[in-house]
Formats: C-alpha cells, structure tokens, sequence
C-alpha cells in the first residue's frame, strides 16, 4: 500500500535510490530538490527536509519569489516511489507556468495510477487549507501527466509557452 509521508531523514537511502533512478539532472517535479544544492550525505539531507517540512509553517517568511507549500513523498513498502507538493497560494510564475501541485513519479513505478491517486489526495487537503479552485499544469508532450490530471477533474483552460516550455494549464474546482 502507497502512502503521503512528509519529508522524513529515515528516508534517507530510499530517497537517493529514487532520486538515481531519475537521474541527477532529471526535474523531480514536487519534490522541492531545487531548494537544494545536494542530498548525498546526511547532514545535506536533513537540512533539506527541514527546509522542505519549514516552507508549509505560514508563521515563518519563505524568501523572495517562493511561496508556502507542503511537500509528501510517496512511500510503498519503504520505497520512494515518488513526491508531491501542494503550493499554498500562485504567484505569478506559479500562475502562469506552475501551478498548485507539482508532482513526478520514479519510473519503475509508473502505470500504476499511483499520480492519479496522490493528486486525488493532495486535491483534498487543497480543500482542507480552503483553497477552492487549483491549478495544475503538465508539459504539453506529457500524455500521462494530461491524463492524470483529467481524471482528477481537470479542465484544460489553454495551453501556452511559459519559461517550462509548452504547458497544459489545468483548472479543478473543489468542494
């Protein structure tokens, strides 16, 4: 059985086993690995869950051009399978190009309906937090990301070049 667990140093291994299937300079949409500089040792590893587990504390200032959000990892069997963040709120990249949720999931573990299902999650703690309207982009060659977020009640309002590149620019209105 998969779960949403936050960022967690325990994970340590299994997330640099995810990370590796990727690929180093692969984009892990969702997992806020552009916060960092690396992850390989302990120490780097923790920090980065801190500062990942930090930025969903609204108390606390993010720094310029980011906004609160709240990241999970998908965990099955002790495996990262994949990572998701909810966005609190859209500035203006996030509006034009990002979206509220950005999420990836580690290749062998695709086509599994394993997206579908932590972005049905994460769209009900979206609700939770009082966000009633989420947008959700996916590059345009990315059929299956398309067909996850459609299936999740997505609208598809354009689609238009950003600094992503081509992007599907989804609509979900909640509750």
């Amino acid at each position: 059985m998969v779960d949403l667990v936050a960022p967690n140093v325990l994970l340590h291994r299994a997330w640099l086993d995810a990370r590796d299937e990727w690929g180093r300079d692969t984009v892990q949409h969702g997992s806020g690995l552009h916060l960092t500089g690396d992850v390989d040792t302990a120490e780097e590893f923790a920090a980065w869950v801190h500062r990942l587990n930090t930025l969903s504390d609204e108390t606390l200032p993010v720094g310029e051009d980011l906004v609160h959000a709240t990241f999970w990892w998908m965990v099955e069997d002790g495996e990262v399978v994949g990572s998701i963040s909810l966005r609190h709120r859209l500035n203006d990249f996030l509006l034009h190009a990002g979206g509220h949720i950005g999420y990836s999931v580690r290749p062998s573990a695709r086509k599994r309906g394993l997206a579908t299902w932590a972005v049905g999650q994460v769209l009900a703690r979206a609700g939770e937090r009082g966000i009633d309207r989420v947008l959700i982009t996916c590059d345009d060659a990315n059929a299956a990301s398309a067909r996850t977020i459609e299936r999740n009640g997505g609208v598809l309002e354009d689609v238009r070049d950003t600094t992503l590149g081509r992007t599907r620019r989804y609509w979900i209105e909640l509750g």
